[in-house]
Protein backbone atom coordinates (compact mmCIF):
# COMPACT_ATOMS: atom_id res chain seq x y z
CA UNK A 1 0.00 0.00 0.00
CA UNK A 2 1.04 3.31 -0.32
CA UNK A 3 -0.68 6.91 0.39
CA UNK A 4 -0.31 10.25 -2.11
CA UNK A 5 -1.59 13.60 -0.93
CA UNK A 6 -4.33 15.62 -2.92
CA UNK A 7 -4.74 19.33 -2.17
CA UNK A 8 -8.52 20.66 -1.79
CA UNK A 9 -10.17 23.49 -2.31
CA UNK A 10 -12.37 25.39 0.61
CA UNK A 11 -12.68 28.38 -0.90
CA UNK A 12 -16.49 28.67 -0.23
CA UNK A 13 -16.73 30.44 3.41
CA UNK A 14 -19.76 27.93 4.04
CA UNK A 15 -17.70 24.84 3.10
CA UNK A 16 -15.12 25.94 4.74
CA UNK A 17 -17.38 26.44 8.13
CA UNK A 18 -18.90 23.25 7.64
CA UNK A 19 -15.03 21.45 7.84
CA UNK A 20 -14.27 23.64 10.72
CA UNK A 21 -17.57 22.08 12.41
CA UNK A 22 -16.19 18.78 11.27
CA UNK A 23 -13.06 18.52 12.78
CA UNK A 24 -14.06 20.19 15.94
CA UNK A 25 -17.21 17.73 16.90
CA UNK A 26 -14.33 15.04 15.88
CA UNK A 27 -11.99 16.32 18.30
CA UNK A 28 -14.73 16.79 21.13
CA UNK A 29 -15.47 13.16 19.98
CA UNK A 30 -11.62 12.48 20.66
CA UNK A 31 -10.95 14.14 23.64
CA UNK A 32 -13.89 12.16 25.28
CA UNK A 33 -12.39 8.88 24.09
CA UNK A 34 -9.19 9.98 25.47
CA UNK A 35 -10.86 10.83 29.21
CA UNK A 36 -12.58 8.08 29.22
CA UNK A 37 -9.54 5.82 28.33
CA UNK A 38 -7.52 6.87 30.72
CA UNK A 39 -10.02 6.59 33.29
CA UNK A 40 -10.28 3.23 32.29
CA UNK A 41 -6.48 2.68 32.36
CA UNK A 42 -6.28 3.66 35.50
CA UNK A 43 -8.50 2.11 37.23
CA UNK A 44 -7.55 -1.02 35.21
CA UNK A 45 -3.83 -1.26 36.85
CA UNK A 46 -5.33 0.16 40.17
CA UNK A 47 -7.29 -3.42 40.63
CA UNK A 48 -4.44 -5.44 41.38
CA UNK A 49 -6.22 -8.18 42.70
CA UNK A 50 -8.84 -8.31 39.92
CA UNK A 51 -6.04 -8.28 37.51
CA UNK A 52 -3.95 -11.36 39.01
CA UNK A 53 -7.64 -13.57 39.42
CA UNK A 54 -8.61 -12.82 36.19
CA UNK A 55 -7.06 -10.16 33.68
CA UNK A 56 -10.05 -11.01 30.63
CA UNK A 57 -12.93 -11.09 32.60
CA UNK A 58 -11.31 -8.05 34.51
CA UNK A 59 -10.80 -5.96 31.36
CA UNK A 60 -14.94 -6.52 29.29
CA UNK A 61 -16.11 -5.78 33.06
CA UNK A 62 -13.95 -2.15 32.58
CA UNK A 63 -14.76 -2.36 28.76
CA UNK A 64 -11.22 -2.00 27.71
CA UNK A 65 -11.34 -3.38 24.76
CA UNK A 66 -11.64 -2.30 20.85
CA UNK A 67 -15.72 -2.59 20.94
CA UNK A 68 -15.87 -1.01 24.68
CA UNK A 69 -14.47 1.96 23.26
CA UNK A 70 -16.54 1.47 20.02
CA UNK A 71 -19.66 1.92 22.60
CA UNK A 72 -18.43 4.47 24.44
CA UNK A 73 -17.89 6.48 21.36
CA UNK A 74 -21.72 6.16 20.49
CA UNK A 75 -23.32 6.54 23.90
CA UNK A 76 -21.31 10.24 22.71
CA UNK A 77 -22.46 10.66 19.69
CA UNK A 78 -26.29 9.89 20.54
CA UNK A 79 -25.97 11.69 24.00
CA UNK A 80 -24.66 14.70 22.50
CA UNK A 81 -27.48 15.76 20.15
CA UNK A 82 -25.62 18.04 17.99
CA UNK A 83 -22.71 15.92 16.81
CA UNK A 84 -24.99 14.16 14.65
CA UNK A 85 -25.62 17.29 12.27
CA UNK A 86 -21.81 17.25 11.87
CA UNK A 87 -20.27 13.61 11.69
CA UNK A 88 -21.55 10.51 11.41
CA UNK A 89 -21.10 7.16 13.06
CA UNK A 90 -19.01 4.86 10.98
CA UNK A 91 -16.43 8.59 11.78
CA UNK A 92 -16.95 7.83 15.51
CA UNK A 93 -16.39 4.05 14.95
CA UNK A 94 -12.95 4.67 13.28
CA UNK A 95 -12.16 7.83 15.65
CA UNK A 96 -12.73 4.96 18.78
CA UNK A 97 -10.20 2.47 17.08
CA UNK A 98 -7.44 5.05 16.84
CA UNK A 99 -7.65 5.80 20.18
CA UNK A 100 -7.41 2.12 21.27
CA UNK A 101 -4.74 1.39 19.44
CA UNK A 102 -2.54 3.78 21.74
CA UNK A 103 -3.93 2.20 24.77
CA UNK A 104 -3.12 -1.15 23.43
CA UNK A 105 0.43 -0.05 23.35
CA UNK A 106 -0.31 0.93 26.49
CA UNK A 107 -1.36 -2.16 27.60
CA UNK A 108 1.07 -4.63 25.93
CA UNK A 109 4.78 -4.27 25.31
CA UNK A 110 6.68 -4.90 22.44
CA UNK A 111 8.93 -7.44 21.44
CA UNK A 112 11.59 -4.98 23.26
CA UNK A 113 9.63 -5.27 26.66
CA UNK A 114 8.94 -1.44 26.44
CA UNK A 115 4.98 0.16 26.65
CA UNK A 116 4.07 2.88 25.69
CA UNK A 117 2.96 5.73 28.29
CA UNK A 118 -0.32 6.47 29.97
CA UNK A 119 -2.68 7.55 27.50
CA UNK A 120 -3.41 11.36 27.30
CA UNK A 121 -6.04 14.11 26.43
CA UNK A 122 -4.68 15.85 23.10
CA UNK A 123 -5.36 19.66 22.43
CA UNK A 124 -7.29 21.18 19.74
CA UNK A 125 -3.75 22.38 17.47
CA UNK A 126 -2.43 18.22 17.37
CA UNK A 127 -5.73 17.01 16.00
CA UNK A 128 -4.42 17.18 12.49
CA UNK A 129 -6.19 13.97 10.83
CA UNK A 130 -9.66 12.20 10.68
CA UNK A 131 -9.48 8.60 9.62
CA UNK A 132 -11.68 7.69 6.99
CA UNK A 133 -12.83 4.45 6.45
CA UNK A 134 -11.72 1.94 4.10
CA UNK A 135 -13.71 1.10 0.80
CA UNK A 136 -15.51 -2.23 0.46
CA UNK A 137 -13.95 -4.26 -2.57
CA UNK A 138 -16.41 -6.84 -2.38
CA UNK A 139 -19.56 -4.76 -2.75
CA UNK A 140 -20.05 -2.67 -5.53
CA UNK A 141 -20.94 1.02 -4.80
CA UNK A 142 -20.04 0.99 -1.19
CA UNK A 143 -17.45 3.76 0.46
CA UNK A 144 -18.62 5.28 4.01
CA UNK A 145 -17.22 8.44 4.97
CA UNK A 146 -14.96 10.10 2.54
CA UNK A 147 -15.42 8.97 -0.74
CA UNK A 148 -13.21 9.78 -3.80
CA UNK A 149 -15.48 10.60 -7.27
CA UNK A 150 -14.69 11.18 -10.71
CA UNK A 151 -11.69 9.96 -13.21
CA UNK A 152 -8.45 11.55 -13.72
CA UNK A 153 -9.27 11.60 -17.72
CA UNK A 154 -12.25 13.50 -16.86
CA UNK A 155 -10.36 15.68 -14.77
CA UNK A 156 -8.04 16.56 -17.89
CA UNK A 157 -11.08 16.84 -20.50
CA UNK A 158 -12.55 19.55 -17.65
CA UNK A 159 -9.43 21.48 -16.85
CA UNK A 160 -7.54 21.12 -19.74
CA UNK A 161 -4.99 23.92 -20.64
CA UNK A 162 -5.36 25.89 -23.80
CA UNK A 163 -1.78 25.54 -25.31
CA UNK A 164 -2.17 21.85 -24.92
CA UNK A 165 -1.50 19.61 -27.99
CA UNK A 166 -4.89 18.36 -29.52
CA UNK A 167 -3.61 14.95 -29.92
CA UNK A 168 -2.96 14.71 -25.90
CA UNK A 169 -6.58 13.23 -25.09
CA UNK A 170 -6.10 10.56 -22.24
CA UNK A 171 -3.77 10.46 -19.48
CA UNK A 172 -0.97 8.51 -20.64
CA UNK A 173 -0.33 10.79 -23.07
CA UNK A 174 -0.22 13.38 -20.89
CA UNK A 175 2.66 11.60 -18.87
CA UNK A 176 4.61 11.00 -21.75
CA UNK A 177 5.04 14.54 -22.73
CA UNK A 178 8.26 16.42 -21.51
CA UNK A 179 8.57 18.41 -18.10
CA UNK A 180 7.84 22.12 -18.25
CA UNK A 181 4.86 21.68 -20.21
CA UNK A 182 1.38 22.90 -19.29
CA UNK A 183 -1.33 20.12 -18.97
CA UNK A 184 -3.86 21.91 -16.60
CA UNK A 185 -5.30 25.30 -16.43
CA UNK A 186 -7.04 24.76 -12.94
CA UNK A 187 -8.70 28.42 -11.46
CA UNK A 188 -7.79 29.65 -8.39
CA UNK A 189 -11.47 29.02 -6.92
CA UNK A 190 -12.26 25.50 -8.47
CA UNK A 191 -16.15 25.05 -8.82
CA UNK A 192 -17.41 22.00 -6.80
CA UNK A 193 -19.05 19.84 -9.17
CA UNK A 194 -22.76 18.74 -9.31
CA UNK A 195 -24.44 15.63 -7.33
CA UNK A 196 -25.14 13.56 -10.54
CA UNK A 197 -29.01 13.27 -11.41
CA UNK A 198 -31.46 11.25 -13.65
CA UNK A 199 -31.60 7.48 -14.59
CA UNK A 200 -28.81 4.75 -15.16
CA UNK A 201 -29.89 1.72 -16.76
CA UNK A 202 -28.57 -1.24 -15.06
CA UNK A 203 -28.69 -3.45 -17.61
CA UNK A 204 -31.77 -5.74 -17.13
CA UNK A 205 -34.97 -6.00 -17.24
CA UNK A 206 -38.46 -6.63 -15.24
CA UNK A 207 -40.80 -9.11 -15.84
CA UNK A 208 -42.55 -7.40 -18.83
CA UNK A 209 -39.49 -6.99 -20.45
CA UNK A 210 -38.82 -3.10 -19.15
CA UNK A 211 -35.38 -2.12 -19.30
CA UNK A 212 -34.51 -1.10 -15.36
CA UNK A 213 -32.99 1.76 -14.20
CA UNK A 214 -31.86 3.12 -10.89
CA UNK A 215 -31.19 7.19 -9.57
CA UNK A 216 -27.74 8.32 -10.40
CA UNK A 217 -25.17 8.66 -7.41
CA UNK A 218 -21.77 10.35 -7.15
CA UNK A 219 -20.46 6.76 -8.02
CA UNK A 220 -21.71 8.00 -11.54
CA UNK A 221 -19.72 11.05 -11.31
CA UNK A 222 -16.60 11.26 -14.43
CA UNK A 223 -15.55 14.35 -14.13
CA UNK A 224 -12.66 16.16 -12.06
CA UNK A 225 -11.69 14.66 -9.06
CA UNK A 226 -13.62 15.26 -6.10
CA UNK A 227 -13.72 14.37 -2.69
CA UNK A 228 -17.44 13.76 -1.40
CA UNK A 229 -18.76 13.15 2.52
CA UNK A 230 -22.16 12.53 3.97
CA UNK A 231 -22.28 14.78 6.63
CA UNK A 232 -24.55 12.28 8.79
CA UNK A 233 -27.90 10.46 9.57
CA UNK A 234 -29.14 14.44 10.15
CA UNK A 235 -26.49 16.53 8.15
CA UNK A 236 -27.37 19.22 5.91
CA UNK A 237 -25.95 17.73 2.39
CA UNK A 238 -22.97 16.80 0.98
CA UNK A 239 -19.46 18.34 1.80
CA UNK A 240 -18.23 18.50 -2.12
CA UNK A 241 -14.29 19.41 -1.93
CA UNK A 242 -12.40 19.77 -5.23
CA UNK A 243 -9.11 18.39 -5.89
CA UNK A 244 -6.17 20.21 -7.12
CA UNK A 245 -3.83 18.17 -9.01
CA UNK A 246 0.12 19.56 -10.07
CA UNK A 247 -0.53 21.29 -13.04
CA UNK A 248 3.18 20.62 -15.39
CA UNK A 249 3.76 17.14 -17.26
CA UNK A 250 6.90 16.41 -15.09
CA UNK A 251 4.07 15.10 -11.98
CA UNK A 252 1.71 13.26 -14.47
CA UNK A 253 3.56 9.81 -14.40
CA UNK A 254 3.00 10.51 -10.36
CA UNK A 255 -0.27 10.92 -10.83
CA UNK A 256 -0.76 8.34 -13.06
CA UNK A 257 0.25 5.85 -11.06
CA UNK A 258 -2.00 6.39 -8.21
CA UNK A 259 -5.12 8.17 -9.87
CA UNK A 260 -6.03 6.17 -13.44
CA UNK A 261 -6.97 3.25 -11.55
CA UNK A 262 -10.53 3.74 -9.30
CA UNK A 263 -10.58 0.23 -8.33
CA UNK A 264 -7.39 0.31 -6.62
CA UNK A 265 -8.02 3.45 -4.25
CA UNK A 266 -9.05 1.81 -0.89
CA UNK A 267 -8.99 4.30 2.26
CA UNK A 268 -9.22 8.14 2.62
CA UNK A 269 -8.25 10.28 5.80
CA UNK A 270 -8.70 13.94 5.84
CA UNK A 271 -6.05 16.56 7.33
CA UNK A 272 -5.41 19.70 7.72
CA UNK A 273 -1.63 21.44 8.65
CA UNK A 274 -1.31 25.10 9.63
CA UNK A 275 -0.66 27.54 6.68
CA UNK A 276 -1.49 31.22 7.35
CA UNK A 277 -1.55 31.97 4.09
CA UNK A 278 -4.41 29.79 3.20
CA UNK A 279 -8.03 31.25 4.88
CA UNK A 280 -8.87 30.23 7.95
CA UNK A 281 -5.41 29.41 8.61
CA UNK A 282 -5.44 25.38 7.73
CA UNK A 283 -4.90 24.05 4.26
CA UNK A 284 -6.87 20.57 4.14
CA UNK A 285 -5.33 17.62 2.28
CA UNK A 286 -7.06 13.88 1.26
CA UNK A 287 -4.66 11.29 1.80
CA UNK A 288 -5.76 8.53 -0.70
CA UNK A 289 -4.35 4.58 0.31
CA UNK A 290 -4.43 2.49 -2.58
CA UNK A 291 -3.63 -1.23 -3.08
CA UNK A 292 -0.27 -0.94 -4.56
CA UNK A 293 3.43 -0.04 -4.10
CA UNK A 294 4.86 3.02 -4.20
CA UNK A 295 5.43 5.08 -7.30
CA UNK A 296 9.22 4.96 -8.87
CA UNK A 297 10.15 6.52 -12.19
CA UNK A 298 12.16 5.02 -14.55
CA UNK A 299 15.11 6.45 -13.86
CA UNK A 300 15.11 5.59 -10.20
CA UNK A 301 13.91 1.61 -10.87
CA UNK A 302 17.13 1.88 -13.40
CA UNK A 303 19.68 2.77 -10.37
CA UNK A 304 18.34 0.88 -8.11
CA UNK A 305 18.38 -2.30 -10.66
CA UNK A 306 22.16 -1.28 -11.36
CA UNK A 307 22.78 -1.32 -7.69
CA UNK A 308 21.77 -4.43 -7.01
CA UNK A 309 23.65 -5.79 -9.05
CA UNK A 310 27.40 -4.12 -8.22
CA UNK A 311 28.07 -7.15 -5.95
CA UNK A 312 29.66 -4.87 -3.59
CA UNK A 313 29.71 -4.48 0.33
CA UNK A 314 30.25 -2.19 2.84
CA UNK A 315 30.07 -0.42 6.47
CA UNK A 316 28.80 2.65 7.65
CA UNK A 317 30.04 4.91 10.60
CA UNK A 318 27.09 7.67 11.40
CA UNK A 319 28.78 10.14 14.02
CA UNK A 320 27.37 13.61 15.34
CA UNK A 321 29.70 15.76 12.38
CA UNK A 322 29.18 13.34 9.39
CA UNK A 323 28.38 10.31 7.97
CA UNK A 324 31.11 8.25 6.06
CA UNK A 325 30.73 5.01 4.17
CA UNK A 326 33.54 2.44 2.58
CA UNK A 327 32.84 -0.73 0.09
CA UNK A 328 34.57 -3.32 -1.67
CA UNK A 329 33.71 -5.59 -3.79
CA UNK A 330 32.19 -9.05 -2.66
CA UNK A 331 34.79 -11.16 -4.51
CA UNK A 332 37.99 -9.19 -2.47
CA UNK A 333 39.58 -9.19 -6.11
CA UNK A 334 41.03 -5.80 -6.88
CA UNK A 335 40.00 -6.71 -10.24
CA UNK A 336 36.69 -6.53 -9.61
CA UNK A 337 36.74 -2.77 -8.36
CA UNK A 338 39.01 -1.40 -4.98
CA UNK A 339 37.93 0.08 -2.25
CA UNK A 340 35.39 3.24 -2.41
CA UNK A 341 35.07 5.65 0.04
CA UNK A 342 32.14 9.09 0.79
CA UNK A 343 31.92 11.10 3.77
CA UNK A 344 29.12 13.38 3.53
CA UNK A 345 29.89 16.56 5.46
CA UNK A 346 28.46 19.93 5.55
CA UNK A 347 29.02 22.33 2.94
CA UNK A 348 29.45 26.21 3.47
CA UNK A 349 25.97 27.00 1.43
CA UNK A 350 24.24 24.69 4.19
CA UNK A 351 25.89 26.22 7.12
CA UNK A 352 24.85 29.55 6.11
CA UNK A 353 21.13 28.31 5.39
CA UNK A 354 21.14 26.83 9.06
CA UNK A 355 22.57 29.93 10.25
CA UNK A 356 20.27 31.96 8.68
CA UNK A 357 16.83 29.78 9.69
CA UNK A 358 18.17 30.02 13.24
CA UNK A 359 18.39 34.05 13.25
CA UNK A 360 15.08 34.03 11.78
CA UNK A 361 13.26 31.62 14.28
CA UNK A 362 14.95 33.66 17.31
CA UNK A 363 13.56 36.67 16.14
CA UNK A 364 10.30 34.90 15.74
CA UNK A 365 10.17 33.33 19.34
CA UNK A 366 11.06 37.00 20.35
CA UNK A 367 8.29 39.00 18.83
CA UNK A 368 5.76 35.93 20.23
CA UNK A 369 6.69 37.02 23.60
CA UNK A 370 6.27 39.93 23.14
CA UNK A 371 3.05 39.89 21.89
CA UNK A 372 2.65 37.52 24.94
CA UNK A 373 3.59 40.05 26.96
CA UNK A 374 1.58 42.87 25.85
CA UNK A 375 -1.44 41.22 26.07
CA UNK A 376 -1.14 39.35 29.82
CA UNK A 377 1.11 42.68 31.61
CA UNK A 378 -0.43 41.47 34.75
CA UNK A 379 1.70 38.31 34.56
CA UNK A 380 4.69 39.75 34.20
CA UNK A 381 7.15 41.62 36.56
CA UNK A 382 9.01 44.47 35.62
CA UNK A 383 12.82 44.36 34.88
CA UNK A 384 15.80 45.25 36.83
CA UNK A 385 16.00 48.01 34.42
CA UNK A 386 12.64 49.62 34.64
CA UNK A 387 12.31 49.38 38.02
CA UNK A 388 15.61 51.53 38.57
CA UNK A 389 13.83 53.85 35.76
CA UNK A 390 10.57 54.51 38.28
CA UNK A 391 12.92 54.65 41.16
CA UNK A 392 14.89 57.64 39.25
CA UNK A 393 11.83 59.14 38.33
CA UNK A 394 10.71 59.37 41.85
CA UNK A 395 13.31 60.81 43.31
CA UNK A 396 13.50 63.05 40.55
CA UNK A 397 9.75 63.97 41.29
CA UNK A 398 8.35 62.75 37.91
CA UNK A 399 5.55 60.91 37.60
CA UNK A 400 6.22 56.63 36.99
CA UNK A 401 6.28 56.05 32.97
CA UNK A 402 3.70 53.69 32.02
CA UNK A 403 4.82 49.99 31.28
CA UNK A 404 2.89 48.46 28.00
CA UNK A 405 5.37 45.46 27.59
CA UNK A 406 7.18 44.46 30.88
CA UNK A 407 10.28 42.54 30.37
CA UNK A 408 10.65 40.74 33.84
CA UNK A 409 9.95 36.98 34.94
CA UNK A 410 6.33 35.80 35.43
CA UNK A 411 4.43 36.02 38.68
CA UNK A 412 4.87 32.37 40.20
CA UNK A 413 3.85 31.21 43.41
CA UNK A 414 5.74 30.50 46.23
CA UNK A 415 6.59 27.15 44.66
CA UNK A 416 7.46 28.91 41.79
CA UNK A 417 4.79 27.42 39.45
CA UNK A 418 3.36 30.40 37.44
CA UNK A 419 -0.22 31.95 38.75
CA UNK A 420 -1.80 31.43 35.61
CA UNK A 421 -1.24 28.78 33.52
CA UNK A 422 0.27 29.82 29.84
CA UNK A 423 -2.87 28.32 28.18
CA UNK A 424 -5.38 30.69 29.70
CA UNK A 425 -3.07 33.67 28.91
CA UNK A 426 -5.00 35.86 26.36
CA UNK A 427 -3.48 36.04 22.61
CA UNK A 428 -3.76 37.99 20.06
CA UNK A 429 -4.73 37.21 16.42
CA UNK A 430 -0.91 38.72 15.42
CA UNK A 431 0.08 36.61 17.97
CA UNK A 432 -1.63 33.33 16.47
CA UNK A 433 -0.69 34.82 13.12
CA UNK A 434 3.03 34.44 13.84
CA UNK A 435 2.91 31.17 15.68
CA UNK A 436 1.17 29.66 12.67
CA UNK A 437 3.85 30.94 10.72
CA UNK A 438 6.62 29.62 12.66
CA UNK A 439 5.13 26.40 12.86
CA UNK A 440 4.42 26.31 8.99
CA UNK A 441 8.79 27.61 8.80
CA UNK A 442 9.28 24.57 10.74
CA UNK A 443 7.42 21.85 9.11
CA UNK A 444 8.72 23.11 5.49
CA UNK A 445 12.81 22.59 7.26
CA UNK A 446 11.61 19.12 8.32
CA UNK A 447 10.59 18.30 4.55
CA UNK A 448 13.35 19.85 2.95
CA UNK A 449 15.49 17.65 5.14
CA UNK A 450 13.90 14.65 4.81
CA UNK A 451 13.89 15.17 1.09
CA UNK A 452 17.88 15.77 1.20
CA UNK A 453 18.33 12.67 3.33
CA UNK A 454 16.37 10.80 0.75
CA UNK A 455 18.48 12.30 -2.25
CA UNK A 456 21.77 11.74 -0.49
CA UNK A 457 20.66 7.69 0.86
CA UNK A 458 20.23 6.82 -2.96
CA UNK A 459 23.22 8.38 -4.21
CA UNK A 460 25.01 6.21 -1.31
CA UNK A 461 23.36 3.47 -2.49
CA UNK A 462 23.85 3.81 -5.56
CA UNK A 463 27.70 3.98 -5.52
CA UNK A 464 28.34 1.44 -2.90
CA UNK A 465 25.48 -1.34 -3.27
CA UNK A 466 22.37 -2.29 -1.05
CA UNK A 467 24.29 -4.38 1.34
CA UNK A 468 25.86 -2.13 3.88
CA UNK A 469 26.64 -2.63 7.94
CA UNK A 470 26.14 0.29 10.18
CA UNK A 471 27.19 0.71 13.89
CA UNK A 472 23.99 -0.48 16.27
CA UNK A 473 23.80 3.00 19.14
CA UNK A 474 21.12 4.49 20.15
CA UNK A 475 21.01 8.04 18.77
CA UNK A 476 18.61 9.44 21.39
CA UNK A 477 21.61 9.58 23.59
CA UNK A 478 23.60 12.13 20.78
CA UNK A 479 20.95 14.67 21.37
CA UNK A 480 21.04 14.62 24.78
CA UNK A 481 24.58 15.85 24.75
CA UNK A 482 25.01 17.31 21.16
CA UNK A 483 21.33 18.85 20.65
CA UNK A 484 22.13 21.43 18.08
CA UNK A 485 24.96 19.91 16.01
CA UNK A 486 22.27 16.57 15.80
CA UNK A 487 19.23 18.54 14.57
CA UNK A 488 21.52 20.26 12.09
CA UNK A 489 22.87 16.87 10.45
CA UNK A 490 20.02 14.56 11.46
CA UNK A 491 21.72 11.31 11.41
CA UNK A 492 18.92 9.63 12.68
CA UNK A 493 16.88 10.62 9.45
CA UNK A 494 19.60 9.95 7.35
CA UNK A 495 20.06 6.10 8.78
CA UNK A 496 16.20 5.39 8.59
CA UNK A 497 16.84 6.78 4.90
CA UNK A 498 19.59 4.96 3.75
CA UNK A 499 17.91 1.88 5.65
CA UNK A 500 14.82 2.04 3.42
CA UNK A 501 16.90 2.95 0.20
CA UNK A 502 18.31 -0.79 1.34
CA UNK A 503 15.60 -2.43 1.46
CA UNK A 504 14.04 -0.85 -1.92
CA UNK A 505 16.47 -1.56 -3.68
CA UNK A 506 16.37 -5.54 -2.48
CA UNK A 507 19.47 -5.48 0.15
CA UNK A 508 19.11 -4.56 3.42
CA UNK A 509 21.12 -2.04 6.30
CA UNK A 510 22.57 -4.69 9.03
CA UNK A 511 23.35 -3.18 12.41
CA UNK A 512 26.10 -4.81 14.32
CA UNK A 513 27.16 -4.29 17.86
CA UNK A 514 29.81 -1.99 18.94
CA UNK A 515 31.00 -3.94 21.79
CA UNK A 516 31.39 -7.35 20.38
CA UNK A 517 32.97 -6.18 16.71
CA UNK A 518 34.98 -3.12 17.32
CA UNK A 519 34.49 -2.05 13.85
CA UNK A 520 36.59 1.23 14.10
CA UNK A 521 39.22 -0.75 15.92
CA UNK A 522 40.50 -2.83 12.86
CA UNK A 523 42.70 -1.80 9.87
CA UNK A 524 41.83 -3.37 6.46
CA UNK A 525 44.59 -5.74 6.47
CA UNK A 526 42.74 -7.56 9.54
CA UNK A 527 45.00 -6.49 12.76
CA UNK A 528 43.03 -5.01 15.74
CA UNK A 529 44.69 -1.42 16.41
CA UNK A 530 43.18 0.29 19.31
CA UNK A 531 42.56 3.13 20.16
CA UNK A 532 40.35 5.22 22.63
CA UNK A 533 37.23 7.79 21.77
CA UNK A 534 38.96 11.19 21.59
CA UNK A 535 41.40 9.86 18.49
CA UNK A 536 39.69 10.05 15.28
CA UNK A 537 42.66 9.07 13.31
CA UNK A 538 43.76 5.27 12.11
CA UNK A 539 47.55 4.45 11.81
CA UNK A 540 48.50 0.98 11.35
CA UNK A 541 51.71 0.98 12.43
CA UNK A 542 54.49 -1.11 10.51
CA UNK A 543 57.11 -0.97 12.76
CA UNK A 544 54.21 -2.61 14.78
CA UNK A 545 53.66 -5.52 12.17
CA UNK A 546 50.56 -3.59 10.14
CA UNK A 547 50.19 -2.54 6.49
CA UNK A 548 50.81 1.64 7.01
CA UNK A 549 47.39 2.74 6.39
CA UNK A 550 46.60 6.04 7.53
CA UNK A 551 43.39 7.13 7.44
CA UNK A 552 40.74 9.02 10.12
CA UNK A 553 38.37 6.72 11.71
CA UNK A 554 35.39 7.75 9.90
CA UNK A 555 37.15 6.44 6.46
CA UNK A 556 38.65 3.01 7.95
CA UNK A 557 36.31 0.70 6.44
CA UNK A 558 34.92 -2.63 9.19
CA UNK A 559 37.19 -6.06 8.53
CA UNK A 560 33.80 -7.43 7.31
CA UNK A 561 34.21 -8.98 4.54
CA UNK A 562 37.70 -9.88 5.80
CA UNK A 563 40.25 -8.71 3.04
CA UNK A 564 42.88 -10.89 1.51
CA UNK A 565 46.04 -11.71 3.12
CA UNK A 566 48.85 -9.77 1.85
CA UNK A 567 51.67 -10.88 -0.40
CA UNK A 568 54.17 -10.67 1.53
CA UNK A 569 54.17 -10.67 5.60
CA UNK A 570 57.21 -8.24 5.86
CA UNK A 571 55.37 -5.99 3.50
CA UNK A 572 51.70 -5.89 3.58
CA UNK A 573 50.24 -3.65 0.66
CA UNK A 574 46.60 -2.76 1.28
CA UNK A 575 44.25 -2.82 -1.15
CA UNK A 576 43.66 0.53 -3.44
CA UNK A 577 41.67 2.75 -2.15
CA UNK A 578 39.62 5.00 -4.93
CA UNK A 579 37.19 7.57 -4.33
CA UNK A 580 33.84 7.64 -6.73
CA UNK A 581 31.82 10.62 -7.40
CA UNK A 582 30.86 12.14 -4.52
CA UNK A 583 27.74 11.69 -2.99
CA UNK A 584 25.74 15.13 -2.75
CA UNK A 585 26.79 16.81 0.60
CA UNK A 586 24.78 16.26 3.82
CA UNK A 587 24.63 18.45 6.68
CA UNK A 588 26.56 18.03 9.52
CA UNK A 589 27.19 19.50 13.18
CA UNK A 590 29.91 21.91 13.32
CA UNK A 591 33.78 21.40 13.87
CA UNK A 592 35.16 19.90 16.94
CA UNK A 593 31.97 17.91 18.29
CA UNK A 594 33.00 14.32 18.94
CA UNK A 595 31.40 11.04 18.66
CA UNK A 596 29.48 9.69 21.35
Amino acid sequence: MSVIRLPLVVANAGVRRRVEQLFSGMWHVKRALQRDARDVVDAYWAGEVRRERDVKAWRAELGLSRTGLERRAYRHLERSGWLSDHVSKALVMHQADEVFTGVARHLHPDASGRRAGRPRTGTWWEYTRIPGRARSHTTDRKWETFRLHGTLAGHLDTFRHPALPLSVTTPAQAAGLPPGMRVLAQPRRMPAPARPTGGIPTGTTDTHRRPRGRAATWFDHTGPLTVVFVGGPTGRGDIVLPVRLPQGAGRWPYLLHYLNDPARWHKIDLVRRRDPAAPGGWAYEAHLMILAPGYASPTTRTRRRQAATGQRVGGVDGNVSNLAVVSLPTTLNPDDGGVCSDRITLTEQEQHALATGRTKARGRQRALDRSRRATNPQQYQRSRRQKARDEHRQAAGLPPKAVTVPTGPRRTTATGKPQQAYRRDTLSTSYRNLRARHSAEAASAAEASHHRAKKTAAALVAAHGPNLTIEDCDIRTWFRLWGRACSATTPGRLITALAAECTATGGRLLRASTFTTALSQHCLCGRRVPKSLRQRTHHCDPAEGGCGLKATVTWSPPPWPPSPPSPTPTTPQPPARTTPTPAPPRSSSPKGCKKP
